[in-house]
């Protein structure tokens, strides 16, 4: 029996009737989204997404976001096993890390003084690590910075999910104490793609696709506001690609709690699995597709780190309309061979050079006019 991803792979010659849809403000379905990723004409899938952006942001659809933030991997121990993944070492490996307060604590104050607003933090499934180190972590964090307005967005559903289990918390139990200790938001990341044949392929240890969806529902439950990724080019059809798509839809029309979605490729390099990287021209149409598709997420999130800055740049007449964060330090993803770093000033005028304004933003999207939060000390020095 034919996939569907085969079925409309030969049914892909003209999009008109799609274009009529999106033009008339009609929701798409999957079967539209598999006949947009089999049609190969890429400028007008970024024009259709050009005009979906547009349409989703009337009064600044010449402006790009950005945000001046960092990573910080805390740790990098991690019993799980993801075989996309060479950024991890097991329990009790020589290599393996837990960074400490001081270490954190030097980090953030690196990122204050170049005017930075946002943490992530981010690290592996450390079983040493229980919730009371993490409450301690993040209160310490905002009792040291919250007057920069430091915001904490921490911590993929994977870690969510282990801090509960090892913890003994149910899920509402744990953001509960972890939102009270200064969570403000939760990344996207550990979405990969969310099909359990794709997930048991690349991670099989790691939480199904209906557990992390849950996880993200019961974040936006606790006030908690999300992204959500998705790491294509691996074990992933085009099916699973839009499988993914149409749950983060769909969980979206049942809470709202997402603010952005960031498709990123897989990077091969120094991982267990045998794929090739994907093309320049696989991330432009999977970014307009995912425009087209998610008419309910009102951003979509560059991946300059994946890409590199120019195919990012390319992007923003594809439906992206926010170029990510500063970072200033990521070890995840360069662990698999990807290296691109991006100072302020070269994201700026990458913005300006595509014909937008680029704003400064905070992680729920407002805008810092004046690149820092109103009430932050960096204000007197400007």
């Amino acid at each position: 029996m034919a996939t569907l991803e085969q079925e409309y792979t030969g049914n892909a010659n003209s999009i008109d009737d799609i274009a009529d849809k999106i033009y008339a403000g009609e929701r798409l379905t999957l079967e539209d989204g598999l006949r947009l990723f089999n049609y190969h004409n890429l400028p007008e899938l970024g024009t259709l997404a050009d005009y979906v952006r547009e349409k989703l942001h009337p009064d600044t659809n010449d402006t790009v976001t950005y945000i001046v933030g960092r990573n910080i991997n805390y740790t990098n121990v991690c019993w799980v096993r993801c075989k996309f993944c060479a950024f991890y070492r097991t329990p009790g490996h020589n290599e393996g890390y837990t960074l400490s307060k001081d270490q954190i604590f030097e980090k953030v104050q690196q990122m204050v003084d170049v005017g930075g607003i946002e943490i992530l933090l981010q690290g592996g499934l450390n079983p040493k690590l229980k919730i009371e180190w993490y409450e301690d972590l993040l209160s310490s964090i905002k009792q040291k910075f919250g007057h920069y307005g430091i915001i904490l967005h921490a911590f993929s559903p994977a870690e969510l999910i282990y801090i509960a289990n090892i913890s003994k918390l149910t899920l509402p139990e744990m953001f509960a104490r972890l939102k009270a200790a200064g969570l403000d938001s939760v990344p996207g990341g550990g979405a990969e793609i969310l099909t359990d044949r794709v997930r048991q392929e690349i991670s099989p240890y790691k939480d199904t696709a209906e557990e992390w969806l849950n996880c993200m529902r019961e974040a936006h439950h606790a006030g908690l506001k999300t992204t959500v990724t998705m790491m294509y080019g691996s074990a992933d059809t085009l099916e699973d690609r839009m499988e993914h798509l149409i749950k983060t839809r769909d969980l979206q029309d049942e809470t709202g709690g997402f603010t952005a979605f960031i498709p990123w490729s897989f990077q091969p390099d120094g991982t267990e699995l045998d794929y090739e990287r994907a093309s320049s021209f696989d991330y432009l149409r999977t970014v307009a597709v995912s425009r087209l598709i998610l008419d309910n997420i009102p951003h979509i999130q560059a991946s300059w780190v994946t890409q590199g800055p120019k195919v990012a740049q390319i992007g923003l007449r594809y439906g992206l309309n926010d170029f990510g964060s500063t970072m200033m330090e990521e070890n995840v993803v360069s662990s698999a061979g990807c290296a691109f770093t991006m100072p302020l000033e070269e994201i700026e005028r990458l913005i300006s050079e595509a014909g937008y304004n680029p704003m400064r933003r905070t992680t729920q999207y407002n805008f810092l006019p004046d690149g820092v939060p109103q009430g932050s000390p960096l204000l007197a020095s400007k």
